[in-house]
């Protein structure tokens, strides 16, 4: 029996035997990645492709030069983490800002830490660190949270696990999407705050807010300012404000006749109609009791 599988052995092709060693090398390698896996190596830049679930879509020169300052003095003091996606590639899961630093000032190779991840796995790690890490624009954090919600299928209350953050905190970055893209573009530009966006997400019409944003842009609003701009948006639109030149003679005339007898500065509204209002405003506890008097004095 020995002898008849020897030579089964000897007479198998040299196809079969190649085959054979990329099995026993395949195996090996895949020993070592799993020896590698939860450890930090150092791995050559060129064997690590980005990340295509990165949710951050800008990047500050200045902020990688100076990130590539620093590890040219200190080196890498946090590893970037990647998953392996070939025999000899990995993808990058986080640490894009600090791989383009050490692209940057030429360095070979840089130190990471292995692990297992799927493609869903990768996705949310991705998001949740970079917002963890508040790097992300009002925006691109909306845009994340998104993600987590519409591709993972996550719940807001999931999410805020997650994240570490109020379901409430939540709910109002992803109202923002629900803003005018230009909008959009210019809170990522840093023209305008979350706050202006906040307040102008409640005026439904796009054309009306771009309107405000460029009021917002002309008279350089505060975020309360902006505030007020939309509850006035919702007042309802006065008519024409009446003057004292639309009211009939008889009336102007009495004008100072009350407001001598109150005290004060009186308005008086009238329709068309000839029905009217005689309004006496007051400013204090205590000029609102002296009018009371004089009314009841009277009756």
């Amino acid at each position: 029996m020995a002898k008849a599988i020897k030579k089964q052995v000897l007479g198998r092709g040299l196809a079969a035997l190649l085959q054979d060693s990329k099995t026993e090398e395949s195996k090996e390698e895949s020993l070592i990645y799993r020896s590698q896996v939860g450890t930090i190596v150092e791995l050559e830049l060129g064997l690590i492709e980005l990340n295509p679930f990165q949710p951050r879509t800008q990047f500050n020169k200045e902020s990688i030069r100076n990130l590539a300052t620093s590890i040219q003095e200190l080196g890498v003091i946090q590893p970037i983490t990647v998953r392996k996606t070939t025999d000899t590639n990995f993808q990058l899961v986080s640490g894009e800002r600090r791989l383009r630093a050490t692209k940057l000032i030429g360095l070979k190779t840089i130190p990471a830490y292995i692990r297992v991840a799927n493609d869903q796995e990768s996705l949310e790690m991705a998001l949740v660190e970079n917002i963890q890490r508040q790097e992300l624009d009002p925006v691109e954090i909306a845009l994340s949270y998104h993600r987590l919600i519409d591709d993972l299928k996550l719940t807001q209350e999931q999410v805020s696990q997650r994240v570490g953050k109020k379901r409430s905190t939540i709910a109002n970055y992803l109202r923002l999407l629900k803003l005018e893209p230009l909008i959009q573009t210019g809170m990522r530009d840093g023209f305008i705050s979350m706050g202006h966006g906040r307040a102008i997400i409640n005026i439904n019409s796009h054309s009306d807010q771009i309107k405000i944003y460029k009021e917002i842009l002309s008279k350089k609003l505060s975020v309360r300012a902006t505030e007020h701009l939309v509850k006035d948006y919702y007042k309802p639109k006065d008519l024409k404000k009446q003057t004292s030149n639309d009211l009939p003679e008889f009336v102007k005339d009495g004008i100072p006749k009350i407001a001598d007898y109150f005290g004060n500065k009186i308005n008086i509204k009238m329709e068309k109609n000839g029905n009217g209002k005689i309004l006496i405003p007051f400013h204090s506890k205590g000029d609102y009791l002296r009018i009371l008097k004089l009314l009841k004095s009277d009756s």
